[in-house]
């Protein structure tokens, strides 16, 4: 497993940390660099989560997430959320999409989504949502590579 792990960790991703919130005020995230786009028309993106992850439940009872595109300086951010804590979100400053999700700051870009389909694969929940609210502003990305986070290195 862990030469296949090695091997996998030979793709550069983003990294994102998907957020959630539930009408009673559950609130989960999760570091990911499952994510990416699936559709334009209409508007659809997916992600994978750990059918293990304590925030598994909380994610397919809220019907609704944010996917936030982490900025190169975040690291601290996605070790965070990548961290089992009994609150990822203390002392992380939030604001709300149109719908009451929690948005992180200082982000390349989010998506807003509500949940389409979740897909059991293997050790992993597929899901596909549909984006309804989305911002992009722009900066270099927090890039994994070989499990450690890189620089992009940009020539003029």
């Amino acid at each position: 497993m862990r030469s296949l792990r090695d091997a996998l960790g030979q793709f550069a991703t983003g990294v994102a940390v998907v957020t959630t919130a539930t009408p009673c005020g559950e609130r989960a995230g999760v570091t990911v660099n499952s994510f990416t786009s699936v559709s334009l028309d209409p508007p659809l993106v997916l992600w994978c989560l750990s059918l293990r992850a304590p925030s598994e439940p909380v994610f397919r009872r809220a019907g609704r997430f944010v996917v936030n595109i982490l900025a190169a300086d975040q690291d601290e951010l996605s070790q965070r959320f990548a961290t089992p804590l009994p609150d990822k979100f203390a002392g992380v400053e939030t604001r709300l999409t149109r719908s009451g999700l929690p948005v992180l700051p200082g982000t390349v870009a989010y998506f807003a989504c509500r949940t389409l389909t979740a897909h059991d694969g293997g050790d992993h929940r597929i899901f596909v949502g549909e984006v309804e609210q989305f911002e992009r502003q722009g900066g270099e990305p927090l890039v994994f590579h070989s499990g450690r986070y890189r620089a992009l290195s940009v020539c003029a």
